[in-house]
């Protein structure tokens, strides 16, 4: 039987004694706390040299690692160094290999479980190996080394993994010369809690480190939120689940029933007993043997999570629709003009609660809360931001007072001032203007009315984009670029036309690209045009000058082409933004003016990624990222969203429709002389 000891600079309470089987071999695990005793932790190396196969080193780390730099401390090197004839181990070659994968393995259990997350790592310079697993999830991450390890609150809070390794060539030079259990200050029970790190776990959704730290810094109240550790007792495990602790990722397996989770410098203690080297085991033997035995991540939901739940702001595209609401419905025998304007100061309201949208992924409900302003597009445009700002702060706050953990931003509410990004900034839940989905949708939508026109995908095919230089138009004519690779950009300002004509020629070489502030010279050579501008006036596209057969896909709301526009081009196929089915029987509890079960892209993202758990801010600003708009691609599959039928002016494209339009379009091209158009089955 081979036999380990783990010495610890940790309380003595903590200490046990078990036997258990690793990979068909017994080991005997003892674990000795000595309270801070630094002499009486070097005695017990010196005293169990020889005797026993391993010795782990608890809360002890002769060599920090942080970045590339090594920082060593003497106290903690002398210790290690009581030891002649038996391997001593401080668990650093598992933190850099079973907790990265149990970080892996514990967002694929739980996706969303770091990303966006404001995330709380207790000390970066002794797990900082599980801090870089981490931050990989582009969570919003802070370290609170400088409050734990050397109580000093005017020192400023790392936040970053550059800022982490400052900080580590900053102090660990000198605190290595200092007595190590000032690093480790959580020797005695008797010490209770220490509230100096209180404000960094209470702003904290996910907490990740080293359990010791989060016995003595962690405040009483932990309601809600997640905690990613080491080796938590079952007592201990108990007392997190009376805290209101969520969920629990610990980075081990169970090893026993008497102590099912142990600390990193057991487990590769363990390691380097059973394989026998003598000494430390490297990471490639540490992975072989971490694959050979199953290790992994345990996760447990110690309370039920609630129910997600989201907020989705609305307001009026038009003053009939404040007079059509049934509250409102007395504004009638007033002035349209006055209803507007008297509308436009009115406070954020709740209207109602969206129920029945479930994921086909999890089977869960995602609840959400309908809130609206009443301004119209107008009245935002003729304001300063400010004003709408204002409003949709005052509606998150009533969202979060009421439970929700993320906010859509609909309509025009996305695209007055910076798109959500001060919006964001003042308040506590997650917002989003919903545009990756909204550019993911147009662009299937796109791709399928232009199949159906053209009865295949063309073999040549140009497109426009109206807007190009919008946050939606961006990225649109960024991904179409990819996909066509001959794009023209509309926009009025030419040196943002210039800037966005370089990017895609950067990202997309070959393509062609032309720039342009006005569309005519260009609408009649395009196959597809996307249109996406904020013009509340005037008309965006002259559909006279529009080719057989186009495709406009019209994302402004208000819509940029009219109905009686439309009507004179009867061969033009124009449809709406790609609006989305939602997985269960949704019910908005209020006329949205949409089918049953039907919702704008914008709704659809904020209720997607309730369902997913992202409740962290996700599109917001000008520049929409091409790795968000893919990842509602892959999302809204995984959670069993649809693309809702095409529409045109509010009824659904028909194959009778298409014929017709198809046949007008050939009738047209025969007039002016133009050959047919060759396609691809």
């Amino acid at each position: 039987m081979k036999r380990i000891v783990s010495i610890s600079l940790g309380s003595s309470a903590r200490d046990y004694s078990f036997t258990t089987t690793i990979l068909g071999r017994a080991i005997a695990v003892e674990r000795i706390g000595t309270n801070g005793d630094i002499a009486r932790a070097a005695e017990l190396v010196r005293s169990f040299d020889g005797q026993v196969d391993a010795i782990g080193l608890g809360g002890l780390t002769p060599v920090f690692r942080v970045g590339r730099a090594r920082y060593p401390h003497r106290e903690a090197i002398q210790i290690a160094a009581q030891a002649h004839r038996t391997p001593v181990v401080d668990g650093g070659v598992v933190k850099a290999t079973l907790e990265r994968w149990a970080v892996a393995q514990a967002n694929r259990k739980l996706p969303g479980l770091f990303h966006y997350k404001k995330i709380l790592l207790t000390s970066g310079i002794e797990r900082y190996q599980l801090a870089s697993a981490i931050a990989q999830y582009d969570g919003e991450l802070r370290f609170a080394d400088p409050l734990i390890h050397l109580g000093l609150p005017f020192l400023p809070v790392p936040r970053t993994l550059e800022q982490l390794e400052l900080y580590a060539a900053t102090t660990l030079p000198i605190t290595a010369l200092l007595p190590y259990r000032l690093l480790h200050p959580v020797a005695l029970d008797q010490a209770g809690y220490d509230p100096r790190a209180a404000s960094l776990f209470q702003w904290a959704q996910v907490i990740a480190g080293d359990f010791a730290f989060i016995r003595r810094f962690a405040p009483p109240d932990l309601t809600g939120k997640a905690i990613v550790t080491d080796d938590p007792s079952p007592a201990e495990i108990d007392d997190l689940r009376r805290r209101g602790v969520t969920t629990l990722v610990t980075m081990t397996p169970p090893i026993s029933e008497v102590r099912p989770f142990v600390a990193a410098d057991v487990l590769e203690a363990m390691i380097t007993a059973i394989q026998e080297t003598g000494a430390q085991p490297g990471e490639a033997d540490a992975l072989d043997f971490i694959a050979a035995a199953g290790w992994g991540a345990t996760v447990e939901d110690l309370n039920p999570r609630a129910r997600p739940k989201f907020a989705f702001v609305i307001h009026p595209l038009r003053t009939s629709l404040i007079t059509s609401a049934p509250n409102f419905r007395w504004a009638r025998r007033l002035p349209p003009r006055l209803v507007e304007l008297t509308a436009a100061y009115m406070p954020p309201f709740y209207l109602s609660k969206i129920r029945g949208i479930r994921s086909a992924a999890t089977g869960e409900e995602a609840e959400g809360l309908l809130f609206a302003l009443g301004a119209t597009p107008r009245e935002m445009m003729r304001r300063p931001p400010s004003f709408t700002y204002r409003r949709l702060i005052r509606a998150a706050r009533m969202a979060e007072r009421m439970g929700a953990q993320l906010m859509g931003l609909g309509a025009f509410t996305s695209v007055v001032g910076d798109a959500g990004l001060t919006v964001a900034q003042k308040v506590e839940i997650g917002i989003t203007s919903g545009n990756s989905l909204t550019v993911a949708a147009t662009l299937e939508a796109a791709k399928q009315a232009v199949v159906l026109m053209k009865g295949g995908r063309p073999a040549k095919m140009r497109a426009v984009v109206i807007g190009a230089t919008g946050s939606i138009g961006a990225v649109c004519a960024r991904l179409l670029a990819q996909a066509v690779r001959d794009v023209v950009l509309i926009a009025p300002r030419a040196e943002r036309l210039l800037a966005l004509k370089q990017q895609i020629e950067h990202e997309t070489p070959g393509a062609r690209v032309i720039a342009a502030t006005h569309p005519d010279a260009y609408v009649g050579d395009a196959d597809l045009i996307i249109t996406t501008t904020s013009a509340l006036t005037g008309k965006v596209i002259n559909v006279d000058k529009l080719k057989p057969g186009a495709v406009v896909c019209d994302v402004a709301r208000p819509p940029d082409v009219k109905a009686a526009d439309a009507a004179r081009r009867p061969d033009v196929l124009i449809v709406e933004s790609g609006e989305i089915v939602l997985p269960g029987e949704p019910d908005f509890g209020f006329d949205i003016d949409m089918p049953p079960g039907t919702a704008y892209a914008c709704l659809s993202e904020t209720a997607l990624l309730a369902m997913d758990g992202k409740f962290g801010d996700y599109t917001l600003g000008r520049n929409i990222e091409i790795e968000r708009v893919k990842e509602m691609y892959r999302l809204w599959h995984k959670h069993g969203l649809k693309l809702a039928g095409l529409r045109s002016f509010g009824v659904y494209v028909t194959a009778e429709m298409i014929a017709e339009k198809r046949r007008l379009a050939e009738e047209l091209r025969r007039q002016r002389g133009l050959p047919a158009e060759v396609v691809h089955g």
